[in-house]
């Protein structure tokens, strides 16, 4: 699978494209927002200038990898790639009718994978003809850093789908692991009650968020939790947060704070944006 299609030029759409066109990859990254795909090139250029000024990338290697990139507002673009790895905002009436267009567009052969952190992909598979063809494929923010990439299988996921994912994240240099088609899979489950009691805390007046950030590091993590939904989104936080409520039941263990929906509603998403829980304006991300 040398011939790649993000869908998604954001935060997590061009980490992935960075990671796959320093692997040899050719990519095509679309979005519907010309903007966006600027922003991402030029976010792309400086993620090779930097490794090739830490000696990580050759010359030849960082010009040839951003040879391989072609941007693109048209879904057409994607036709002759080998795999899809969609990187959409997390909704999931959204992403359905972005497989029906692949479904449609694609080879038979080309694998969709999904970016989500939390929805099915049991139901993105349904919403194809090649539901055996569909995965997750779930990076972590920042993707050019982080290792670990959950595969996730959905109920008509084929195996042959699965080795193919594992072995592409592997030859990535990322670490893959599979998991099953649960919400928020295993990483967001489990970071559920990391993010809530601490938003709890916080709505209590037990602390405030540089407090319990310092105490977590002091811990041993390496951000505390609202460091980290800064770093994240707060939109994509809380999207997750409600995905996996709903998927659940409504069960109350996974209640999204309100302060989660204050903070989105003000605008203020973390480091995209300038503000989130600290203030990011004086020194830009």
């Amino acid at each position: 699978m040398e011939r790649v299609g993000i869908i998604g030029a954001g935060t997590m759409g061009r980490g992935i494209a960075y990671v796959a066109l320093t692997h040899g990859a050719e990519v095509v990254l679309y979005d519907v927002v010309e903007e966006a795909l600027e922003r991402a090139r030029a976010q792309i250029e400086g993620w090779l200038q930097e490794a090739l000024a830490k000696g990580r990338l050759a010359e030849a290697e960082a010009r040839n990898a951003l040879e391989r990139l072609r941007l693109s507002d048209h879904l057409e673009a994607l036709a002759a790639v080998e795999v899809v790895i969609e990187a959409a905002p997390e909704d999931l009436n959204l992403k359905q009718e972005v497989f029906r267009r692949l479904d449609d567009l694609c080879a038979p052969t080309a694998i969709l994978a999904s970016n989500t952190s939390s929805l099915s992909i049991t139901a993105l598979g349904a919403a194809t003809r090649r539901p055996e063809r569909v995965a997750g494929m779930h990076f972590f923010n920042p993707a050019p850093v982080m290792r670990l990439v959950e595969v996730v299988r959905g109920l008509a996921t084929s195996e042959e789908t699965v080795r193919a994912l594992v072995d592409l994240a592997r030859r990535w240099g990322k670490t893959p692991v599979v998991v099953k088609d649960t919400p928020g899979f295993i990483v967001n489950r489990v970071a559920r009650p990391f993010y809530l009691e601490a938003l709890r805390l916080v709505g209590e007046g037990v602390a405030d968020p540089p407090t319990v950030d310092r105490i977590m590091r002091t811990l041993g993590f390496r951000m505390g939790p609202f460091e980290l939904m800064d770093l994240i989104g707060l939109d994509v936080n809380l999207a997750v947060s409600e995905s996996v409520y709903r998927a659940f039941f409504e069960e109350p263990r996974f209640r999204p704070h309100p302060l989660q929906r204050q903070m989105v509603q003000a605008g203020r998403l973390g480091r995209k944006t300038g503000k989130g829980w600290y203030n990011y304006e004086a020194s830009p991300a």
